[in-house]
């Protein structure tokens, strides 16, 4: 296991820790938070705990940037867990379990990982496990993996375009970049053809394998009316992709 940045959580945990029991989305997206900003382009970072990085993990899930609920998801845990987490690897662990994907997104993601039938490879019951006893098999990040917000409404990977815009690109070298390789060999699972393109460049640029790379799968959230339209157009094709990445793994292992 291991966590990257580790100052920047040392550097804002008391901040965390001294909101009110019942806080606003205005207390959290406050400049005390606020890590960069871009105002030409509309866009804003801001501190969340997502820094824990499970380096066992066998697969990874990956997402554009978490939004303001797994933001404010992120922020609760901390703040309860004054009582029974004490040390800041177990905070931050906690944090990742707690708030990834959190909601109908990890309802519709845990749903569409069952259909292609990862649970069978990762010998566990369902999907759903990796957000609790299996957690230890999953590594659950983002491209961008602090909070970016764009005109103060979370940031889709779309406008402004995610390479194209300097601030973005530079978060997701000494972010993601930097993170992915203390994993070895794992499945990369891209949440959408925005997360797929970052994925495409890193790979172009040697950061990772691009034969691990699960391509094809949609946009879990609720919001993407397209979602099931595209998992059933790529289904049969992920499913191999699958079958021929554990055969490789068993091999390799």
């Amino acid at each position: 296991m291991g966590i990257a940045n580790f100052s920047k959580f040392k550097q804002f945990k008391d901040l965390i820790k001294a909101l009110p029991a019942v806080y606003t989305d205005e207390m959290i997206k406050s400049e005390q938070f606020l890590l960069e900003r871009e105002e030409k382009k509309k866009l804003e970072i801001y501190y969340a705990p997502f820094e824990y990085i499970n380096e066992r993990a066998k697969v990874v899930i990956v997402g554009i940037t978490p939004g303001l609920h797994q933001m404010k998801k992120s922020y609760y845990t901390v703040i309860n867990a004054r009582g029974h987490l004490h040390g800041d690897e177990e905070i931050l662990h906690e944090v990742k379990k707690n708030s990834s994907f959190e909601g109908t997104m990890r309802k519709n993601l845990v749903k569409m990982l069952d259909e292609l039938g990862l649970h069978t490879y990762l010998n566990i019951s369902s999907a759903l496990d990796l957000f609790d006893e299996a957690s230890h098999l999953v590594h659950t990040t983002s491209v961008l993996t602090y909070p970016v917000f764009y005109n103060g409404k979370n940031y889709s990977g779309t406008t402004p375009n995610i390479l194209k815009t300097e601030l973005l690109k530079k978060n997701i070298m000494e972010g993601f970049a930097a993170e992915i390789g203390t994993i070895e060999r794992p499945l990369i699972i891209p949440l959408g053809v925005n997360v797929t393109k970052v994925l495409n460049y890193l790979a172009g640029q040697d950061y990772l394998d691009a034969n691990n790379i699960l391509l094809g799968f949609p946009h879990p959230s609720g919001g993407n009316g397209h979602r099931h339209k595209q998992f059933a157009a790529n289904k049969e094709q992920m499913k191999m992709m699958l079958q021929h990445y554990f055969s490789k793994e068993m091999t390799v292992g």
